[in-house]
């Protein structure tokens, strides 16, 4: 999947479907960059109130569990995957 040219705005599409309340707004972000704040937002239960977030490896097992089951095509669900894992780097990095 290293050399794979990824349509950043149909996955942006997918993942909407699957958080069907989130909102993606961010002005002037490409759809790669607004997917990657919303990975984040999620992995850090920034929309939780602090004393009831999960843990990042919480939200990334919850949001691998959901992202699977989904019925998304399967490239989909990996390039999503994919991402959450890279951003999931990101979090233990800080």
């Amino acid at each position: 999947m290293e050399n794979v040219s990824v349509d950043y705005d149909r996955l942006l599409k997918a993942y909407q479907s699957l958080w069907m309340n989130r909102r993606l707004w961010q002005k002037d972000l490409s759809s790669e960059d607004i997917l990657r704040a919303t990975i984040q937002r999620d992995l850090h239960d920034e929309l939780t109130h602090p004393r009831l977030r999960k843990t990042p490896y919480e939200k990334f097992f919850m949001a691998s569990k959901r992202i699977f089951e989904s019925s998304l095509p399967i490239e989909d669900k990996l390039h999503i995957q994919r991402v959450y894992l890279e951003e999931m780097e990101n979090v233990k990095k800080m």
